[in-house]
């Protein structure tokens, strides 16, 4: 910069600015876990959820029809938990056997929103089979399998860990 003309920016010149030591990173070992990730719990989850949203999904249908006529409210309130229930476990379950971490939170969530179905069975005071009180289990197993540590660390687990050698 030529001496007499006004500065126009605040970039000092480089001779002027001050240079400090920046440490390189050093590359640290990630120890390997004990063992390969198993994938029964997932499998596990995943059946049980598929049986749990079926299940859903039925008892969903037999509100609807038996309500209809009477309170159209609230079966347009279950037909729409239903549909979150099955987008959320369907989608969860896709992403689930893709090894994602977001389909444990999917499936856990639409667990959730069918335990909320089977309340409205009671609020409801409908009368069904002594079996359909039972069907809350599934929904309960499928969170509880989903939420496994050996489920967590098999959505973890990378793809390339299980495939099979190439020849």
């Amino acid at each position: 910069m030529p001496e007499g003309e006004p500065q126009t920016s605040y970039i000092e010149p480089a001779s002027l600015q001050e240079t400090g030591y920046i440490p390189r990173p050093r590359p640290t070992a990630i120890p390997k876990q004990a063992g390969d990730a198993d994938p029964r719990t997932a499998v596990a989850a995943a059946v049980v959820s598929i049986v749990s949203g079926w299940a859903t999904a039925v008892i969903a249908t037999d509100l609807i029809t038996g309500w209809w006529r009477t309170d159209r409210l609230f079966c347009v309130a279950v037909g729409f938990l239903s549909a979150i229930t099955a987008a959320a476990i369907i989608g969860g379950l896709v992403l689930l056997l893709l090894r994602r971490r977001m389909g444990r939170l999917l499936i856990v969530v639409g667990s959730v929103i069918s335990l909320l179905i089977f309340a409205s069975l009671f609020v409801a005071g409908a009368k069904l089979p002594p079996v359909v009180y039972a069907i809350p289990v599934l929904p309960l197993a499928g969170i509880a399998l989903t939420m496994l540590p050996s489920t967590a660390r098999w959505s973890r687990s990378s793809p390339a860990d299980h495939s099979a050698p190439t020849a």
